[in-house]
């Protein structure tokens, strides 16, 4: 016997029929011989509805007040389940997240789960009751016993913290695609269908906009080694499995908000190739990495930064033994890149740097935790360490340093992330390649996960591509370049609440009345543009910064993929499919398993379309999302 953790979205619990045919698919689990905990959303629309009416009566409405608004759609949802398996003949018991034991920090709207007091939801499992449980929602820890909200999507989060904390089996996350995709099917109609995909792979993926899981959800469930599996609510197809590694015991006390950095990491041998001055036009950065690409050039980081006047640069760090080639190749290429538009610009420079360092922090804590990256900033500033590159993920932050202040930058940021370094040895995050086969072999769903496996057939390269048109992008021009400055800004940014996501450094340095400065630009949600702008440029002039300029019109269309890692040409491919359609790359940032373009906000479903095509993730099948 299994115990399994099923959550419903508001789309499957949408009417009374859906409710009922809910409870079916509960019933027949439990007649199967499995112990079940349903957590379920709020009725369709509910949630919009109430959110309308409080916007009638207050354009700004009291978040405390919105929290108790808003938690009563999902306590509709519990009790109309519950009667429909009782009127089945299964037990059943309906509960808020009061009280089932979810305790929260006390921030409403917004709030992180702290623990779950799991033993009044262990008596009801134990007497054969099916606990139906509200998502999105939980106590404070606080003597006044606050109703506190996770945010939209918190159903999810609620859903996989509770099979963490009872240690379940599994969770199934039940939804109105067949699982999860290569990417929106709404946008494209023959979207792929995945088997399995890994935790890494799907945080990406989640936190690009990808609405099938929340990114939260998946943090708990890398973390604490909880299998997903997404499915369908109107078929029995086996949908798609999450895989985790192996968790690291960590406690359930503070699950949402344990330590948000789980390892350090330093690759000392790398090389820096940068092209300043190259065209700011379509097909520049695919007739680059093209090349590169046909000389068998693996590199490792690419950042483009944003534009000054009609060029802008162009960065790649690859492993020293290939610098020569990687250098060649650039060469090469240089003057073909030349600009017609402005004669300013007679050639594209290439500028290589030897003795650098890669030296990154990697773990799931890190997403919607706007202080990780200004930390890592700091500490780094306080040991004296420059940054010359900058890359961030979902899971991981990279700077490129001096390779003679590599020790130093390592050891701080052990000790201000207490990390345990060990003499002489890489800190480095578990793979996160290998399924979790943890079901019990009597269970039915056991022959399912024994099928998945990552290492069954070769990996492709990208497994999903996701687009976000819900960023703007923030610039801060003439930035002082000297230890410190990345850490004041985004010290700023976090002291605000203020997430970043893209993080460029200009490589091209100018040296104003004899100091060297250069530009840092940075995606930021859309929402936060306007208050961020104001913000920065209220103390602009106070910390000798420059001009700061907001872009609201922008896209960033994504490739994820943990088979890209030593496969040259995947880049290229991309920016190969971007130029055939005439959109220009405005940014450029990478990851070992991620690579992200800024385009231009009204070209963004285009480059979708054009990019997943180009990797030949279309399937047969077209996907219709039902209403």
């Amino acid at each position: 016997m299994a115990l399994i953790v099923q959550k419903y979205g508001g789309t499957s619990v949408g009417s009374v029929e859906r409710i009922q045919a809910v409870a079916q698919r509960v019933y027949k689990t439990v007649k199967a011989g499995n112990s079940i905990v349903v957590v379920v959303s709020a009725m369709g629309k509910t949630t919009d509805g109430l959110v309308k009416l409080a916007t009638e009566i207050s354009p700004n409405p009291n978040r405390r007040e919105m929290d108790m608004l808003l938690s009563t759609g999902e306590q509709v949802t519990i009790a109309l389940l519950s009667m429909a398996l009782q009127e089945l003949g299964q037990p059943a018991i309906s509960m808020t997240g009061a009280q089932v034991g979810i305790v929260t920090e006390a921030e409403h709207s917004r709030a992180r789960i702290l623990h779950i007091e799991t033993t009044r939801l262990t008596r009801h499992i134990n007497e054969g009751k099916v606990v139906v449980v509200a998502g999105f929602q939980g106590t404070s820890s606080a003597g006044e016993m606050e109703i506190t909200t996770l945010g939209r999507g918190g159903s999810d989060t609620s859903a996989v913290a509770i099979a963490a904390a009872l240690r379940a089996n599994f969770c199934e996350i039940y939804t109105d695609v067949p699982g999860i995709l290569t990417t929106d099917p709404r946008l494209v109609a023959e979207a792929q269908l995945m088997d399995a995909i890994t935790c890494n792979e799907m945080l990406e993926l989640a936190s690009l906009g990808a609405k099938v899981l929340h990114p939260r959800a998946v943090e708990i469930a890398r973390n604490y080694g909880v299998p997903l599996v997404v499915r369908s609510s109107w078929t029995d197809d086996p949908g798609t499995w999450v895989t985790s590694a192996k968790p690291q015991g960590r406690s359930l006390i503070n699950l949402e908000i344990a330590r948000p950095v789980d390892h350090v990491e330093f690759d000392t041998d790398q090389a820096k190739v940068a092209l300043l001055r190259v065209p700011d036009k379509p097909g520049v950065a695919a007739r680059l990495f093209g090349e590169i690409s046909r000389q068998k050039v693996d590199v490792d980081l690419i950042i483009q930064s944003i534009h000054e006047g009609n060029s802008n640069d162009i960065a790649f760090t690859v492993t020293t033994p290939i610098l020569k080639r990687a250098e060649a190749v650039t060469a090469a290429i240089a003057p073909a890149l030349r600009s017609q538009s402005n004669p300013k610009f007679d050639e594209a420079e290439v500028m290589v740097e030897h003795n650098i360092a890669k030296v990154s922090i990697a773990g799931a804590g890190m997403i919607g935790r706007p202080g990780v990256a200004a930390k890592m900033f700091a500490t780094l500033a306080a040991a004296g360490v420059n940054i010359q590159m900058i890359s961030t993920s979902e899971v991981k932050v990279s700077c490129v340093v001096n390779t003679a202040e590599c020790d130093r930058a390592v050891l701080a940021l052990c000790t201000a992330f207490e990390i345990e370094a060990k003499s002489g040895e890489l800190l480095t995050p578990n793979p996160c390649t290998d399924a979790i086969n943890r079901v019990s072999p009597a269970n039915p769903y056991t022959d399912a996960i024994n099928r998945v496996s990552p290492h069954s057939s070769p990996t492709p390269p990208v497994r999903g591509v996701a687009l976000d048109l819900n960023q703007a992008r923030l610039a801060i021009r003439q930035l002082l370049d000297r230890p410190g400055m990345a850490a004041k800004l985004f010290g700023l940014l976090a002291q605000h609440n203020i997430s970043v996501d893209m993080i460029i450094q200009s490589q091209r340095c100018r040296v104003i009345d004899g100091v060297p400065r250069r530009d840092i630009a940075f995606t930021i949600s859309r929402l936060d543009g306007e208050n961020a702008k104001q913000m920065l440029t209220q103390v602009a002039a106070e910390l000798g910064w420059g001009e700061v300029v907001l872009d609201s019109a922008i896209a960033k269309v994504s490739i994820v993929g943990a088979g890209m890692v030593g496969q040259p040409g995947v880049a290229a491919k991309m920016f190969e499919a971007l130029a055939q359609q005439q959109i220009n790359i405005q940014m450029i940032a990478t990851s070992e398993i991620k690579i992200s373009c800024v385009v231009a906000q009204e070209q963004g479903v285009k480059a979708l379309q054009a990019i997943h095509a180009a990797f030949g993730l279309a399937g047969s099948e077209k996907f219709v999302v039902p209403a």
